[in-house]
């Protein structure tokens, strides 16, 4: 039985987490930066690096705490080391070395990509958990089946993977423009709501008609498995304001949001979130098609990252599974957001294979995968 800490800093979430044997959290600790941001409208990545060295040890301290353990007692220090803001980055690599010296526990350098697909297979301990206990289930999730294909969507990644086994992954395709958070974000600046836009914008979308405006569904090519999602953005922009008079300094738009009611409001947020989701689905449809034709088969589906909270994309994602006869594994609501769970718990798989890393481990801006 093993016992692994996680740190995750990769952006502007400070957490720590401990994890039994890959899977089950015993403790849970994530500290938000969004009121230090809300005005910016977005990270900024000064702010959040001096935010995570403020933070940094104290959540440390009480993921401990509340798995009672000590750093004696754990058996090895993993990090989210790429990709992310390097200055973010830096504070989690640097406290997850110090930590791995001072107590002679391996270290283990983390994809943070690679670890939200691994976010799906955790559950919460049934006793001694700290933190929340949000989205506990009543028992063990199953694992997922390999292979499988992944799908990893995010503010900064919204990429399709071939998942031979938890640390084996190839990319099939990935966004060539705005990641679909990102453009969930850009899309609630548009419609004037509050920062974080995305949950907002899916909270209104339940309120609204996802027929009233036909925005685009980029496909690209046909058989592509890449996105694209900054037409759909720039079409929401021009049903809101009108297209712009003039160019540069001197564009001029029609309207403004500030002059949208209630239901029109509804109604662009709903009619958004199904263009983007529908996207979703359908590169999701060509990658089981590809891999069905193939040598390798896909025996489960995973999704991870921050809008893997998204309701629609939660229920699509069911319908399809329930439609194509394959398994669907989606986080808890606690562990899609960036967290470090998902760094303990992917860490275990390279501590089972004694594949460590030393102090010379670095941060790194860009993923592997």
């Amino acid at each position: 039985m093993t016992a692994i800490l996680g740190i995750e800093t990769s952006c502007d979430e400070t957490a720590a987490a401990v994890v039994r044997d890959g899977r089950e959290v015993i403790a849970h600790v994530v500290a938000s930066q969004h009121d230090l941001h809300a005005k910016y409208r977005g990270v900024v990545p000064e702010i959040a690096s001096r935010a995570h060295l403020e933070r940094i040890g104290p959540v440390i301290e009480e993921a401990l705490h509340n798995a009672g353990l000590g750093f004696d007692q754990i058996d090895a220090v993993a990090v989210g080391n790429r990709p992310g803001l390097i200055g973010s980055l830096i504070v989690g690599v640097s406290a997850a070395k110090a930590i791995a010296w001072a107590a002679g526990k391996p270290l283990i350098g983390v994809d943070h990509v690679q670890a939200h697909l691994h976010a799906a297979s955790l559950y919460f301990a049934t006793s001694g958990v700290g933190g929340s206990g949000v989205g506990r289930p009543p028992e063990p999730p199953p694992p997922p089946q390999f292979p499988a294909l992944g799908l990893v969507v995010s503010g900064g990644h919204t990429a399709l993977y071939r998942v031979d086994a938890p640390s084996q992954i190839h990319r099939l395709g990935a966004t060539i423009d705005d990641a679909v958070g990102e453009a969930y974000d850009k899309a609630a600046v548009i419609l004037q709501l509050p920062y974080p836009g995305g949950p907002h914008l899916d909270r209104l979308a339940a309120q609204g008609d996802p027929t009233a405006h036909r925005f685009p569904r980029s496909l690209l090519e046909p058989g592509s498995l890449d996105f694209s999602f900054s037409g759909l953005k720039t079409a929401l922009l021009y049903a809101v304001r009108g297209h712009p008079q003039g160019r540069g300094d001197h564009a001029r738009f029609e309207h403004s949001a500030a002059e949208l009611t209630d239901r029109q409001r509804a109604d662009l947020a709903a009619s958004f979130q199904a263009a983007a989701v529908d996207m979703l689905i359908l590169k999701i449809e060509r990658a089981l098609d590809l891999l069905f034709a193939g040598a390798t088969p896909a025996r489960s589906l995973i999704i991870g990252g921050g809008v893997s909270a998204n309701s629609l994309l939660r229920a699509r994602a069911v319908e399809l599974g329930l439609r194509r006869r394959i398994d669907v594994h989606l986080p808890a609501m606690a562990f899609c957001l960036d967290n470090a769970a998902m760094i303990a718990g992917l860490a275990h798989e390279s501590f089972l294979l004694q594949r460590f890393d030393d102090l010379h481990l670095p941060a790194v801006a860009t993923t592997a995968f």
